[in-house]
């Protein structure tokens, strides 16, 4: 079974488990410095990229330490516009849901006698998958 394959079967179990088409995912090809060794393209690998959603594309080496911690920035910054948004749409069902919890965008809510008072905020949790 050729890299690519693997690729897509891997992306596919994990919509199915998360049950999202829009999870977050960053393909890499690694030992860029390797050319001879290259299993995928560089364009064949692009082009999937390009088909998955514009799915970032990193080429790295660890040898020469190219593009290793921007794809775990990358992954990671994903994740957690991923959790923002999330967390948005959960406040707007609840605003419309008439479950606001009376309380500002600010965080903050007005009690006694109108002074503002910090209340906690639900923690979003994060759901990472990592096979």
């Amino acid at each position: 079974m050729s890299s690519l394959s693997e690729l897509a079967e891997l992306r596919e179990q994990i919509i199915r488990i998360k049950d999202d088409e829009n999870v977050p995912i960053v393909i890499v090809g690694n030992k860029s410095d390797l050319e001879e060794d290259r299993a995928v393209s560089r364009s064949r690998a692009f082009a999937l990229s390009q088909q998955w959603g514009n799915s970032p594309y990193y080429e790295t080496s660890a040898r020469r330490r190219a593009n290793v911690n921007e794809v775990f920035i990358d992954l990671c910054r994903q994740i957690i516009r991923k959790d923002i948004q999330a967390s948005q749409e959960r406040s707007v069902e609840l605003a419309m849901n008439g479950r606001s919890g009376g309380g500002g965008a600010d965080g903050q809510s007005r009690h006694n006698g109108g002074r503002l008072r910090n209340r906690r905020r639900a923690k979003v949790k994060g759901d990472c998958v990592i096979l």
